[in-house]
């Protein structure tokens, strides 16, 4: 019994040391991408590195999603009307393996599907859209008592054009402000006061979406 233990603990051992030494081998996920044999998908990809991969300033899939705005700018609660979730599911999939995903295909015929995945994706980011380390300076912002201190630059003009058809889509700036708010940014780490975030996350994107001609005009 002492002989077959002893044969036991070192075998043990001896797989130990080899896993240990098979895993400081191991390549990092980083240093695979850098090697180019992954490449990032697009849901829950970095924005600087995705964007830095495709040479672009704006994700094709951001971008495709303007087709919502011509076409679908009427449609009743939309960003707000969650759209079927296995579809959304199946548009994530389709979008990270190919982006050039053509939206107009009547397996994506509902609108509602689109915005839902769009909101997925920014909800999706290792950092939101308003970045972390801004975080607290728009929170600094909206509290001023200063009307013009509250203007901050940021750049997100789609929403703006989803609230141009508030009295068809009855999405006015607030419902999309509520919709987009807790989306678009948050901070690194949550504390007590989230129900208090969340009201000036809501207010900071319905100023962006009040005041874009003096925010992003020329």
């Amino acid at each position: 019994m002492k002989t077959s233990s002893s044969m036991d603990a070192s075998d043990n051992k001896k797989t130990r040391h080899k896993l240990k030494k098979f895993l400081t081998r191991r390549p990092t996920l980083q240093a695979v991408r850098d090697k180019g044999y992954i490449e990032d998908q697009v849901f829950g990809c970095s924005l600087s590195t995705l964007c830095q991969e495709r040479e672009r300033s704006v994700p094709i899939f951001v971008t495709m999603c303007i087709h919502v705005e011509n076409n679908g700018g009427f449609t009743h609660g939309l960003y707000r009307v969650s759209g079927n979730l296995a579809i959304i599911q199946k548009l994530r999939f389709a979008i990270n393996h190919d982006e050039r995903v053509n939206l107009s295909d009547s397996k994506w015929e509902d609108f509602h599907v689109i915005t839902g995945a769009l909101k997925m994706y920014f909800r999706e980011l290792p950092e939101p859209l308003f970045t972390y380390a801004l975080f607290h300076d728009f929170i600094s912002a909206i509290k001023s008592p200063d009307y013009k201190q509250r203007v901050q630059s940021i750049k997100d003009l789609h929403l703006r054009k989803v609230i141009e058809h508030g009295e068809e889509n009855r999405m006015t700036t607030q419902s999309v402000a509520i919709v987009y708010g807790p989306t678009l940014l948050r901070p690194e780490q949550e504390t007590w006061n989230i129900a208090v975030h969340m009201v000036y996350q809501n207010q900071i994107v319905e100023l962006i979406l009040l005041e874009y001609e003096n925010i992003f005009g020329r």
